[in-house]
């Protein structure tokens, strides 16, 4: 598989920190670090803005997700708030992370800490949404939550 290239810029509060990476070779998500220059502490149901020092120029037909760190979510009980989160192509700020602490205590984020996966996705289709005054029938109908029982 031919890599797809996304450019990076790296603000003034990111200088020395890696740039996103996956750690092994079988990984979906690149790690993304806080570019945070003082410890900042997420008290226990709290949720936070983590600058990542990072701005993505991300290809047309592309996005890039924001998702939790599997180990934070278990050890800590951190996670990321509007998991998955969508960084558009089109989208030229900084890259920051809504964390949210579901811990019974307070966490520190570190410079540097690893603070959630950034996982590139092709956009499957360019979809333009019509009104229509009938929606069709499914057999489904309108079933919601818990609807198969």
């Amino acid at each position: 598989m031919t890599p797809t290239k996304i450019s990076v810029t790296r603000l003034p509060h990111a200088v020395g920190l890696p740039l996103p990476v996956r750690m092994t070779p079988g990984s979906s998500g690149c790690d993304v670090c806080a570019a945070v220059n003082n410890d900042v502490v997420i008290y226990s149901g709290c949720r936070l803005l983590i600058p990542t020092g990072l701005k993505l120029s991300i290809p047309e037909g592309f996005e890039v997700q924001v998702r939790p760190r599997s180990g934070l979510a278990l050890k800590n009980g951190v996670t990321v708030l509007n998991a998955p989160g969508t960084i558009d192509a089109d989208y030229r700020g900084e890259v920051q992370v809504i964390l949210i602490n579901h811990g019974d205590q307070p966490f520190t984020v570190k410079r540097g800490d690893r603070i959630a996966q950034l996982v590139p996705a092709a956009v499957a289709v360019d979809a333009v949404f019509i009104e229509d005054e009938v929606s069709d029938d499914t057999s489904r109908g309108a079933g919601g939550f818990g609807h198969t029982g």
